[in-house]
């Protein structure tokens, strides 16, 4: 077998032969072997969330009209590493009267919650870490550490601020996590199926085309559950702190960054799995894995430059607002939209591919069209009474 395709399989059988060689056991030597593909991939996806801090502060000072990074390095490349180091080397604080296990335990479970989610990740046609046919479900129970995380840094490190950094956080977390899985059926409903790999497999067209709006409705709905502006309500405008980590310092401290820059690549991977093909591109996918490889990531890095794009160009919006619009607009507009979807694959199934875009594009259509019409009367009844209660007040004065 050539290891160009299919390189885990050439990989996983020579490190086996070489352990039981070495008189190890078999099922112990599987073990060890999937244990260092773990390890081999954690390790990709720490150097990729290196590489991120680098991008994202590039990318905001051409937002921004700055240089960025430029000293360290060619074209700052070493900044990062420099950063690293400077974390490292931090004085690791407690506050006094915090719960130490919890305290300590939460930025590592923040960065675990987003490392797990690779485990479905299918990264080419034969390589994928778990096949399975739920791999939907995983990710939100997987998504789910990351709000545990939250609420125990912000309680755990005895400071008013924080816990109420935390509540903001996990209140939007919690809140847009509805509309995120509701779009998120709107793939299954297409493939017939939640394993990663059998949507990535089931879209000769992308499932963009078939549901823009789905699409939009996840982007928004993972902007929020990152917590990234317009969405960042944990940084509180009055008391000026980080939120629910102010109180920690170094490497924990970066451990919560770095869990953010990778989740939000996790998430444009995700954009990318669901809606716009995944490693699939015009066939290049079967040259090799690692062109398939290559093509999720930047797919994946495209959604984040998208998610980096809305950060530095949207003005932070009111927590109120922000969960007046998710439950009054984007969860019924959500769930509208994925019982429109059933009932139109339901009466489309066996229908030419033509006509089955074309009706699933009307039916967004007429979903959007409708909803911001609601929006339209609803926000001129509410300017109506506004002025109805100034007109009141000032025929009192």
């Amino acid at each position: 077998m050539n290891f160009l395709n299919d390189p885990l399989k050439v990989a996983s059988d020579w490190l086996t032969g070489i352990f039981v060689s070495w008189g190890m056991n078999d099922v112990f030597a599987h073990v060890l072997v999937v244990f260092l593909g773990i390890f081999v991939l954690i390790l990709i996806l720490m150097v990729i969330d290196i590489l991120l801090v680098w991008i994202e502060r590039k990318v905001v000072a051409r937002f921004q009209d700055r240089l960025g990074p430029n000293r360290l390095g060619p074209f700052g490349l070493i900044q990062p590493f420099a950063d690293i180091i400077k974390l490292l080397i931090k004085e690791d604080t407690t506050p006094a009267g915090a719960d130490k296990i919890v305290y300590n335990i939460a930025p590592m479970l923040s960065m675990m919650s987003v490392l797990i989610l690779w485990a479905v990740v299918p990264l080419a046609p034969v390589m994928l870490g778990v096949d399975l046919n739920s791999g939907l479900l995983f990710i939100i129970a997987a998504g789910s550490i990351g709000t545990l995380s939250i609420i125990m840094a912000g309680w755990s490190s005895n400071n008013k601020f924080s816990v109420i950094g935390a509540f903001r956080q996990v209140a939007v977390m919690i809140s847009f996590e509805v509309p995120m899985l509701a779009v998120m059926l709107i793939p299954t409903i297409f493939s017939g199926s939640m394993g990663m790999n059998a949507i990535v497999q089931s879209q000769d067209i992308w499932f963009v085309l078939f549901s823009p709006l789905a699409a939009l409705i996840f982007l928004i709905a993972a902007i929020a559950e990152l917590g990234r502006a317009p969405f960042d309500l944990a940084e509180g405008e009055s008391e000026l702190v980080s939120g629910y980590n102010i109180e920690y310092s170094g490497m924990k401290f970066g451990m919560f960054y770095a869990g953010e820059l990778l989740h939000a690549f996790t998430f444009g991977g995700f954009w990318a799995i669901m809606f716009f093909g995944g490693y699939r591109f015009f066939g290049l996918e079967l040259v090799s894995p690692f062109l398939a490889i290559a093509i999720i990531l930047f797919k994946a890095l495209v959604g984040y430059w998208v998610i980096m794009w809305v950060k530095y160009t949207v003005m932070r919006i009111r927590i109120d607002q922000m969960l007046a619009f998710n439950w009054k607009f984007l969860t019924p507009v959500a769930f509208t939209l994925v019982m429109v979807t059933a009932l139109m694959n339901a009466l489309l199934r066996g229908a030419d591919g033509w006509l089955y875009v074309t009706g699933m594009i009307l039916a967004n259509i007429v979903v959007a069209w409708v909803s911001l019409e609601v929006v339209r009367s609803t926000g001129k009844k509410e300017r109506e009474r506004v002025e109805g209660v100034k007109q009141v007040v000032e025929a009192h004065h």
